[in-house]
C-alpha cells in the first residue's frame, strides 16, 4: 500500500495553457480521495500525471516516497479504471482481467487463481467465458475493476467510472466500490463531476475550478464549512441559495435584513462572527434549500413558480417581491396531500430560516467570513 503526494504540480499545454495550478496534496496510505469539480476543472488531467499519462510541467509527484516523474505507467505500481471501461473487444472476460498478469509472466494456475476471485468479488463469474459486446454497462465496468483488482497496486485510479451508467446503475455501482474498498483496503482516488459520488464514497474531496483547488475536506466539513460560494454552490443538490443582504454589527450584535426584513444573528453563529471580527457590510447570505420552511406569518412573502415532485419530497422554485428566485426543500410526509395539490403555480407563500442556517459571504470575494481562512 502507498502514500501519494503531490508538490506545486502544475500541467501547461503549448507553453500557455495552464489546465492545473501549483496543484499540493498528501493523500495518506489506504485513504478514499475523491476529485470532484466541473468539466474542465482539471480533475482528470491531475489524475493522468499521477498515472504518468500526461507529462508533468512542473512540480513533484511521489508514491509511496517515490519520486515517479520521469517513470512509466508500467513502473508506477498503479492501476487505473477508465471510463470508456478500455476493454479489448476480440478477448472473452477472462482473458481481458488476466492480460496484465500474462504480461508479467505469472504462472497460469496463478492467473486463475486470481482471475476467479476477482470475478467472486465482484459478481461475474457467470460471465467470464462471454465477450464485452454481450454484456452490459455495469458488468463491462465490473470487468475493468477486475482487471485492475488482480494487479495488486499500491494505488488505484478511478476516471469517471460511472459516468456511462444510468441512474440506477450508477447507484447500485456506487455501493459495490464502497464494498471493494472495504475489501482491498488501498489507496483510491477518484475522479468525478458527480457531487453524490464524492460526499459517498471519499474520506476526502478535493474540489476544484479552473485547475485550482478550492477546498479540501471530508465531506461533513465541505457541506457545512464550505470556504467560498463556489464550494457552497457546488457542493449540496438542490444547490444553496444565494441572498443578497446586509450584515449590520450593533456592538456585540448582529442582524441581516433581508427582503427588507431584520433577523438577529444567535447563538453559535453570532459567536464565530465575533471571533473573526467581522463587521457588517453588503454580503451574500448562503441558506440550503432543506434549511428553508414555509410559514404562515413573519417570513418572506414569496411566489409559487414551479413545483418539483421528486417523491420522498418537493422543492418548491419560488421569486421574491424583488425577483431573488429561491428554492425550498420540503420532506412529502410534513404535508397533508391537500396542501401538496394546493402548492400550484402563482400561489403566494412565506418562507423563513433560523440563524443557526446561514452562511455568510463577502459579496466582492466570495470568500466565506467565518470558514474562509
Amino acid at each position: 500500500m502507498a502514500s501519494v503526494k503531490l508538490t506545486d504540480v502544475k500541467k501547461i499545454y503549448d507553453n500557455k495553457v495552464v489546465a492545473v495550478h501549483d496543484f499540493n496534496l498528501e493523500i495518506a496510505d489506504k485513504e478514499f480521495v475523491v476529485f470532484v469539480g466541473p468539466s474542465g476543472c482539471g480533475k482528470s488531467t491531475t489524475l493522468r500525471m499521477i498515472a504518468g499519462l500526461e507529462d508533468i510541467s512542473d512540480g513533484i509527484v511521489e508514491i509511496d516516497g517515490t519520486v515517479v516523474n520521469d517513470l512509466q505507467p508500467k513502473d508506477r505500481d498503479i492501476a487505473m479504471v477508465f471510463q470508456n471501461y478500455a476493454l479489448y473487444p476480440h478477448m472473452t472476460v477472462y482473458d481481458n482481467i488476466a492480460f496484465s498478469l500474462r504480461l508479467q509472466k505469472m504462472p497460469e494456475d496463478q492467473v486463475y487463481e486470481k482471475v476467479t476471485n476477482a470475478a467472486e468479488i465482484l459478481g461475474i463469474t457467470e460471465y467470464l467465458t462471454r465477450k464485452p459486446r454481450a454484456l452490459s454497462g455495469g458488468q463491462r465496468q465490473r470487468v475493468a475493476i477486475g482487471r485492475a483488482m488482480v494487479r495488486n497496486a499500491k494505488v488505484f485510479l478511478m476516471d469517471e467510472p460511472l459516468s456511462n451508467l444510468d441512474a440506477k446503475l450508477r447507484n447500485q455501482m456506487r455501493a459495490e466500490i464502497i464494498l471493494l474498498r472495504q475489501k482491498l483496503d488501498t489507496t483510491f482516488i477518484y475522479v468525478t463531476h458527480d457531487q453524490t459520488e464524492a460526499m459517498t464514497l471519499g474520506d476526502r474531496i478535493v474540489i476544484m475550478r479552473d485547475g485550482i483547488i478550492e477546498q479540501v475536506g471530508t465531506p461533513t466539513e465541505v457541506f457545512e464549512m464550505p470556504r467560498n460560494i463556489f464550494v457552497a454552490e457546488f457542493i449540496g443538490a438542490p444547490k444553496m441559495n444565494m441572498i443578497q443582504t446586509q450584515l449590520v454589527r450593533e456592538w456585540d450584535r448582529y442582524f441581516v435584513t433581508p427582503f427588507g426584513t431584520r433577523m438577529e444573528v444567535t447563538g453559535e453563529k453570532k459567536e464565530e462572527l465575533l471571533a473573526k471580527g467581522v463587521r457588517g457590510g453588503e454580503i451574500m447570505l448562503g441558506v440550503r434549500p432543506e434549511h428553508m420552511v414555509l410559514t404562515e406569518n413573519d417570513g418572506i412573502p414569496c411566489t409559487l413558480e414551479v413545483n418539483e415532485m421528486m417523491g420522498s419530497e418537493l422543492h418548491l422554485h419560488v421569486y421574491t417581491q424583488d425577483e431573488t428566485r429561491l428554492i425550498v426543500r420540503i420532506p412529502t410526509i410534513n404535508l397533508t396531500l391537500d396542501q401538496r395539490k394546493a402548492l400550484t403555480y402563482g400561489k403566494g407563500l412565506q418562507v423563513s430560516f433560523e440563524s443557526k442556517v446561514m452562511h455568510f459571504f463577502d459579496k466582492e470575494t466570495g470568500m466565506n467570513l467565518i470558514y474562509g481562512g
